[in-house]
């Protein structure tokens, strides 16, 4: 699988990171499965979170063997500094680990949680004094939803972040000030050299009131040409990695696209936009209903 540098962090990650979020459902032995396909494909880069279920739980096994094998991103949801400190010590100890490589200030998705976190007494100065006692070596930000691009350029006139995490998808892009956004902020971060996570890689509407019958929170691609077709777009875009499809039935389809990956032209990535047909819209990914 092919790898890119991740920003300034100098790591060599996978260009599909181990979305640990496929398992906070499921028992210790499809974990376990889901695990070792992972690192069978050679993916170093894993991206794990309180919110997500029993994740943390189900690879805490894991830890003391592949620690030194990946590079680890954690965050957390809390916009407070105390209660940010109450979570990282809560990950650590659910985790089985003693530090990371990156850790995130988490979902922050509009501008009102942006002031929380970066006011004084946020959740901010947490990851810095982090950073300072060797607890993590990166920090970073993420969002999801239809502001997360415009939110994070903000960010970065704020603070200094080593890596950004935003939805990135041919879906998404239908919608032009998704696009507008999404682009500036690939523009800004590959000036200030900062890694770059995009996240969604194959979903392409919303459930509605239709029966779930995946563990995404999208309608996601299922058939593994339009995986394939999804994925490449993402992988063309100027990004580093993409953390895996949060379902580990899917996430096999996912790696072989990753493995097959070759560059899609300027053209070609017009097309997969133009191809994208939503069963369904969903607004809180900013995919608009079929033309």
């Amino acid at each position: 699988m092919e790898k890119r540098i991740l920003g300034r962090t100098g790591h060599d990650s996978t260009v599909v990171t181990f979305g640990t979020a496929s398992l906070g459902r499921v028992t210790q032995e499809a974990a376990d499965k889901a695990t070792r396909t992972m690192l069978d494909h050679g993916v170093n880069h894993v991206d794990i979170a309180p919110s997500y279920g029993q994740a943390m739980e189900r690879l805490a096994s894991w830890m003391p063997d592949i620690r030194d094998q990946v590079f680890l991103g954690s965050k957390t949801n809390k916009r407070t500094k105390s209660e940010a400190w109450d979570d990282v010590k809560s990950i650590l100890r659910r985790l089985n680990a003693e530090s990371f490589d990156l850790f995130q200030l988490h979902g922050v998705n509009t501008m009102e949680l942006l002031d929380q976190v970066t006011a004084p007494g946020g959740a901010l100065e947490t990851l810095v004094e982090m950073r300072d006692q060797g607890l993590t070596k990166w920090l970073g930000i993420t969002g999801h939803g239809p502001h997360a691009p415009s939110v994070q350029l903000e960010a970065l006139r704020r603070f200094d972040f080593d890596t950004v995490m935003f939805p990135l998808n041919a879906a998404m892009h239908r919608d032009p000030s998704y696009r507008r956004d999404a682009e500036a902020l690939l523009e800004q971060a590959n000036a200030k050299n900062l890694g770059i996570q995009t996240i969604k890689m194959i979903a392409r509407g919303g459930w509605g009131d239709n029966k779930r019958d995946t563990s995404t929170w999208y309608d996601p691609h299922r058939d593994q040409s339009e995986i394939d077709r999804a994925l490449w777009w993402v992988l063309s875009q100027p990004m580093h990695t993409a953390p895996s499809v949060g379902d580990v039935t899917l996430m096999p389809k996912a790696l072989d696209a990753a493995e097959r990956f070759s560059r899609l032209s300027a053209d070609e990535q017009e097309d997969v936009i133009r191809s994208q047909s939503p069963p369904l819209p969903h607004p809180e990914l900013a995919i608009l209903p079929a033309d």
